[in-house]
């Protein structure tokens, strides 16, 4: 079998798992994505895939940047510390063990109260920050999740880009 297409194969799967790794917080996300194509781009060794290493490393670039960017002015706007969303993120990862399918969801959000509420030692606004946070953070990922799709879909089309010149 051709080194280049095991290499297509085994870089869209990275690629894929990146793509899941934005919404799942225990994959990689966006730097898998760069690193898959740049893999890609090393063994094809065309026009294509550099172009799709460039233009891709700029969407999932972008993608990572914004949703830190989004998340984080959003905190600091809010005065809700990274300690309580760093708590929540490991609250989600113990729930994705504990409740399957939704415990990452469930674990994030209470952990993320419950720091909250020790911090502001009031339940109401603990929820309201709580909520706050978990919109910017919602908003993060879908503003890096759809640049990293976009980041494989320009990979896709330079797959077929390539083979088909090929």
């Amino acid at each position: 079998m051709d080194l280049q297409l095991v290499m297509t194969v085994v870089c869209g799967a990275l690629i894929a798992v990146g793509i899941a790794g934005v919404v799942i917080p225990v994959l990689p996300g966006s730097i898998l994505i760069i690193v898959a194509m740049l893999v890609w781009a090393l063994t094809v060794g065309s026009v294509a895939g550099w172009t799709v290493f460039t233009v891709g490393t700029v969407l999932a670039g972008a993608g990572l940047a914004a949703g830190l960017v989004l998340t984080g002015r959003t905190l600091r706007q809010r005065r809700i510390p990274g300690r309580s969303v760093t708590i929540g993120v490991l609250a989600g990862i113990a729930g994705m063990f504990l409740i399957p399918v939704v415990g990452l969801f469930v674990g994030f959000a209470l952990g993320l109260f419950l720091s909250e509420f020790a911090r502001q030692r009031n339940a109401r606004e603990a929820v309201t920050s709580s909520l706050h946070a978990l919109k910017a953070t919602g908003f993060g990922i879908l503003a890096e999740l759809a640049l990293a799709c976009l980041a494989g879909i320009t990979w896709v089309i330079g797959v077929w880009v390539h083979f088909a010149g090929a």
